[in-house]
């Protein structure tokens, strides 16, 4: 039997290899036996898919699965953006949700997102009486599941005595979504700025959201890759370089002031400047922060993970905000939100959230807020990055992710955190620090108005790859330090 590992936000698992239809009736099973135990589970749970291969079906899978086990189901009748599922689990006090996604993953993985209660990833706490709900699973076999969740119906659990099947609602979870994110941006003020912009949904399930915003107000913009296309030809659903190559042409050639690019499952964020350059999410999250410090004036602490720029940190210190570093993966950032009241929260990978809001990432309206800082500052997308270059310092950013054995993932990550690894290439290593990986910050140019360089190496628990993060003072040293680092990776 298949062990079944949860990520940062999750399992995910390749399509006919892991991602089979009996292991996501088991996930299935294992957040019914959670809701049952730990949650009201009258108030049910809703569910939605992406335009991955099958996700409609696995999500339907789902959908019986745990509607068999006594819980109504509120099911999406078409493609729906993460988010929207977050938002339709607060709206409606509902017990929880599961979105079929693997986001930004390549066309042949797919994979299961749980979402608590309050609309947002799930805590680390409540991801555990999941996994522990699933061990026992495991450790029985096939054939002995939770009596909720004993084979049925083409797989399908069957009730106990106690038990009858709940009832199984389809609805559009998108219009409600828009409207709520909506109420978030001045449309009427990105209108009258006559900005133009392209928008790129990667194939995904954000397709046609923004575009119907935009058209809807009368902003001007071109649509690219709104198509459902489950290969996702030539790219992952990931808005980083190289997969935004047609975003940055597109911006170039029909004269846009920024590109703007949702993932797979339109929950993470990235853009691209009126000159066609990739703008990465730290620049995005830096501009929305000083753009809700400055003009917003929204209360709330500052957040950002791990892996992440030294740029919100100084615009969080120079408006006196407390900053929190947490572990990387938005369920951490989620967790902050239970108990403070967080401005804005962020991850490397371009999940981006808000208290006021829900306690998740939304690319969607964190394009909409863009497009709006644009739209109230006057300026393009790349003006704004290279005001606050100027005003915080210079930072750049790299990332290099490094298909390995996992001998060799291991040993790297071993030999980061020996005491008597004191260099990197030509640059002594200052200090360390061990969160999620292992962080050396070099004695190097330094960046962002005095910081020391850094990278981080960490390794992933679900794939035999090791990503190597960098931030330094130019470009050409950002890429040095990706070199050095990949040496000392692959020096076995």
């Amino acid at each position: 039997m298949t062990q079944i590992k949860f990520g940062t936000d999750g399992w995910r698992g390749l399509i006919a290899d892991d991602f089979t239809f009996d292991n996501v009736r088991r996930v299935a099973g294992a957040i019914a036996g959670y809701v049952l135990k730990h949650e009201d589970s009258q108030r049910g749970v809703v569910i939605g898919y992406d335009t991955r291969f099958l996700s409609d079906h696995a999500a339907r899978a789902v959908a019986h699965v745990i509607a068999d086990s006594g819980i109504p189901v509120l099911l999406a009748n078409d493609y729906v953006p993460t988010p929207a599922v977050s938002y339709s689990v607060k709206k409606r006090r509902a017990a929880g949700g599961v979105m079929v996604t693997s986001s930004h993953n390549p066309w042949n993985w797919n994979g299961v997102k749980f979402k608590a209660k309050f609309g947002g990833s799930a805590t680390p706490a409540i991801m555990k009486l999941i996994e522990d709900e699933l061990e026992q699973t495991q450790n029985r076999g096939h054939g002995q599941l939770p009596s909720f969740a004993r084979p049925g119906r083409a797989g399908a659990p069957v009730p106990t005595l106690e038990q009858a099947p709940a009832k199984i609602e389809e609805a559009d979870l998108k219009p409600a979504y828009v409207e709520a994110i909506c109420q978030f941006a001045d449309l009427k003020l990105i209108r009258n700025a006559n900005f133009k912009f392209a928008i790129d949904s990667m194939y995904g399930s954000g397709r046609g959201v923004l575009p119907g915003i935009f058209d809807k107000n009368g902003i001007r913009h071109v649509a690219i890759r709104q198509e459902v296309n489950p290969l996702f030809p030539g790219i992952n659903p990931e808005p980083i370089l190289p997969h935004v190559a047609l975003l940055q042409e597109t911006v170039v050639k029909e004269k846009c002031h920024a590109g703007l690019v949702t993932d797979g499952d339109a929950d993470r964020i990235g853009a691209v400047a009126e000159d066609g350059s990739f703008v990465d999410s730290h620049k995005c999250m830096s501009v929305l922060l000083h753009w809700l410090l400055v003009r917003k004036k929204w209360p709330g602490d500052v957040v950002r993970a791990f892996n992440t720029t030294g740029m919100m940190d100084r615009i969080a210190a120079k408006y006196g905000r407390r900053l929190h570093e947490c572990s990387i993966g938005f369920k951490y950032i989620a967790d902050l939100m239970m108990d403070h009241e967080i401005l804005i929260g962020g991850e490397e990978s371009g999940g981006i959230g808000y208290s006021r809001f829900i306690p998740e990432r939304d690319g969607i309206l964190n394009a909409l807020l863009l497009a709006n800082v644009m739209a109230e500052e006057g300026k393009p997308l790349g003006q704004l990055v290279g005001d606050l270059q100027r005003e915080f310092g210079a930072h750049y950013y790299g990332r290099r992710d490094l298909h390995i054995s996992d001998d060799m993932k291991n040993g790297a990550i071993r030999r980061a955190g020996d005491a008597q690894t004191t260099a990197l290439g030509t640059y002594r290593i200052l200090r360390k620090q061990n969160r999620d990986g292992v962080k050396f910050y070099l004695d190097a140019p330094k960046y962002g108005n005095g910081a020391d360089a850094w990278v981080l190496f960490r390794a992933s628990g679900t794939e035999r790859m090791l990503r190597c993060y960098v931030e330094a003072a130019t470009p050409e040293l950002v890429e040095e330090i990706l070199e050095s680092g990949e040496r000392f990776v692959r020096r076995g």
